[in-house]
């Protein structure tokens, strides 16, 4: 399996985003006991079998608001119900995140006190089964606070060695520059990572992508083939059906393998769900992209999506 840096580790160049099997939304796998053992957890140990060693949660990825943390316990059994060894089990990062709430009548919100991330990181670490969280991301800026002074306090999650890297989720170029700033990028120990929508039909971010290559900030495209919507984007282009055709792969996979060229920071987290998924989306580190195949690709391009809301609103800078 090829790598890629996060931070002070090397993981898969492809990882798996856990969210939906624990979303009501997708019919999650995970909801329903038996699926959970026959389909959610074999597809996991597919992945860590065919050496992925990238597994994305949140706390929010939950069926219900009184269900939160369902997708993390989901992840931490999966991980323990392995076959693997210790030292293999040793070398899977689990990424998670924290920052939005979700109240009783599923009322969504955004805290970044420190009061809060602290709780919430610390539940976490709990549902996880771990003393110290490999990467923790805040998911979501709190228009309420002061931009730097949400910084200050993602930091304090690792000085209290709550966490051991600490990543950003739904920041603008402008606040992954101040952010690092403020910090550090991945050599000073600071942040580590991005994550942020980015597909062959979402492309607002090659800005962070650039802020990423100077730094060495790793970029984790969440909805990587478009999301659980919008995949028809892909597979109705007759230019991914023509390279797909050409690499003998799937047009998902050709979607993967255009992201990993697009900027060596990128590790795509496919929200696969079943095993033949997964396996699929693997194959997309044995594309080689050919300059002009790469080319192609950009010049037919689908249509660009709308700008996303997960931006809005953003904090004041000082």
């Amino acid at each position: 399996m090829k790598q890629h840096k996060l931070g002070n580790r090397q993981v898969s160049a492809i990882g798996i985003g856990c969210m939906n099997v624990s979303w009501i939304w997708s019919n999650g796998a995970a909801l329903d006991p038996v699926r959970r053992q026959e389909s959610a957890i074999p597809a996991i140990h597919a992945a860590l079998d065919a050496g992925v060693t990238l597994l994305d949660t949140a706390d929010i990825y939950a069926p219900t608001w009184d269900a939160f943390g369902h997708n993390e316990i989901f992840v931490a059994e999966a991980l323990r119900t392995w076959s693997g060894t210790k030292e293999q089990k040793d070398k899977v990062v689990i990424a998670t995140k924290a920052g939005i709430t979700r109240q009783p009548g599923e009322r969504w919100g955004r805290n970044a006190s420190l009061d809060y991330l602290l709780r919430a990181a610390e539940a976490s670490a709990g549902r996880l089964g771990v003393e110290k969280i490999d990467l923790w991301q805040h998911h979501r800026l709190d228009p309420e606070i002061v931009f730097e002074t949400q910084v200050a306090n993602i930091l304090i999650l690792k000085e209290r060695g709550i966490v051991d890297q600490i990543g950003v989720s739904n920041y603008d170029a402008k606040q992954l520059e101040i952010a690092i700033k403020i910090a550090g990028g991945p050599d000073e120990g600071g942040i580590v990572s991005i994550q942020n929508e980015f597909s062959p039909r979402y492309r607002y971010d090659l800005d962070v992508l650039e802020v990423c290559e100077k730094y060495g900030v790793a970029y984790l495209p969440w909805s990587p083939l478009g999301g659980m919507n919008n995949k028809k984007a892909i597979t109705d282009s007759d230019a991914f059906e023509d390279i797909a055709n050409k690499h003998g792969v799937s047009k998902y996979a050709i979607a993967l393998a255009w992201e990993l060229k697009t900027s060596p920071t990128v590790i795509p987290i496919p929200g696969a769900t079943r095993t033949e998924s997964i396996l699929d989306c693997i194959t997309a580190l044995d594309v080689v992209l050919a300059d002009e195949d790469f080319e192609y690709l950009n010049a037919n391009l689908p249509e660009a999506a709308d700008y996303s809301s997960e931006l809005v609103p953003k904090p004041a800078h000082r």
